[in-house]
C-alpha cells in the first residue's frame, strides 16, 4: 500500500470531542483529499445542525444512519477505501463491526481505529491497565482475524485542552490560581493539541508508506506539570496555590471510583498512567511524519488558549 493514495474517506463519530478536530483539519487538507463524508445518527442531525451545515458547505456528504445496524455500516462503506474511527469510550464496543464490515468490504483497504490516547503497548503494565481494553481487543482482532485491512494506530499524549481543567484527581482552577498536581510534577508528558491529533491524522494518510500498519506516536510538546504551572504563573504574573497529592493517594481514589463503578476511574486511571511515564516516549513520529515545529501547538499557545476560554 505504499503508493496508496485515500480517494474518500468515511469518518465515524465525526462530531464527538477528538472527531470534529480530526475532521475539520481533513477538510483544510492540502491538497485535498477528493471525498470525505462523515456518519452519523439522526439525533446528532437534529442537535448539530450549524456543525453539520458548516461541514456540507465544504464539500463534506453527511449520511445519516446507525452505528449498531450492520446494513447501514455495509451501505455506508461502499465506494469508501479508508476509514477513520473516532468513537468515543462509550461506543467503542461498535467498533468490531465496523472494523469486520470494513475488511468484508469491496473497497475499504485502510483503517484507523479510536486510538487517540496512550499506548497499551507502551510497556509491560500498559497491558493491563483498564482504559486500554478495548484499544488490546482491537489490536488482537488486526493481528488474528482481519484479512484484507490494513490499520494505523495513532497514539497521542491527553490533549492539553482536557488536562488544564481541574477534576476530582488533579488539575487547574485558573479562577482561583490553585492548582492539584500529582506526585512532584516533575515527570514528562508528551501533550498533544487537539487540533494537532487532526493534523497528525492527515499526515498519517499523506505518509502511507511509514504509516500503513504502524503504531505512529505524536505530541505537540513534552513537559513537565511543574512547567505547564509555571508558564500559567508567567503569563497571569501571579502564584497558584499549589497542592501536591500523592501517586498513592490518587491510586486509592481511582480503586475506590473502580469499585463503585464512577465513570471518574478511567480519569484517575489516566491521570495516574500520565504521570508514570505512561505519556512519554524515547522516539515521536512527529518529524517522520513531516510535523516539525511551529506547525504544532507549543506549551506557550496552549496555555494562551486556556486563559482566553478558547473552546475545544
Amino acid at each position: 500500500m505504499e503508493s496508496f493514495k485515500p480517494s474518500h474517506i468515511l469518518v465515524f463519530g465525526a462530531t464527538g470531542n477528538i472527531g470534529k478536530h480530526i475532521v475539520n483539519q481533513l477538510i483544510s487538507a492540502w491538497p485535498p483529499f477528493p471525498q470525505i463524508s462523515i456518519f452519523t445518527s439522526a439525533n446528532t442531525v437534529s442537535t448539530k445542525p450549524d456543525l453539520l451545515n458548516k461541514w456540507k458547505a465544504a464539500g463534506v456528504s453527511v449520511i445519516v444512519a446507525d452505528v449498531k445496524d450492520s446494513t447501514d455500516v455495509k451501505n455506508a462503506y461502499q465506494g469508501v477505501d479508508t476509514a477513520i474511527s473516532c468513537l468515543g469510550r462509550g461506543a467503542l464496543q461498535h467498533q468490531f463491526e465496523l472494523i469486520k464490515q470494513a475488511d468484508e468490504s469491496e473497497s475499504v483497504r485502510w483503517f484507523f481505529p479510536s486510538e487517540y490516547g496512550t499506548d497499551p503497548e507502551h510497556n509491560p503494565s500498559s497491558a493491563h491497565e483498564k482504559p486500554h481494553t478495548f484499544k488490546r481487543a482491537v489490536r488482537k482482532v488486526f493481528a488474528e482475524e482481519v484479512k484484507n485491512l490494513k490499520p494505523t494506530y495513532l497514539v497521542v499524549g491527553p490533549y492539553i485542552e482536557m488536562w488544564v481543567p481541574k477534576d476530582l484527581v488533579s488539575g487547574f482552577d485558573l479562577q482561583k490560581r490553585e492548582a492539584t498536581i500529582i506526585g512532584d510534577g516533575e515527570q514528562l508528558i508528551g501533550f498533544t493539541a487537539m487540533d494537532d491529533v487532526g493534523k497528525g491524522v492527515v499526515a498519517a494518510l499523506q505518509r502511507p508508506e511509514i504509516s500503513v500498519g504502524k503504531a505512529l506516536k505524536i505530541a505537540s510538546f513534552t513537559k513537565s506539570s511543574n512547567q505547564v504551572l509555571a508558564e500559567f504563573e508567567k503569563q497571569l504574573g501571579e502564584k497558584f496555590n499549589v497542592t501536591y497529592v500523592s501517586l498513592d493517594d490518587v491510586k486509592s481514589v481511582e480503586d475506590k471510583f473502580w469499585d463503585e463503578g464512577n465513570p471518574l476511574a478511567v480519569v484517575a486511571a489516566l491521570r495516574r498512567i500520565w504521570v508514570t511515564g505512561g505519556a512519554v516516549y524515547d522516539r515521536l513520529d512527529n518529524e517522520a511524519l513531516g510535523l516539525r515545529e511551529g506547525q504544532l501547538q507549543s506549551l506557550e499557545e496552549a496555555v494562551r488558549d486556556r486563559l482566553d476560554e478558547k473552546p475545544f
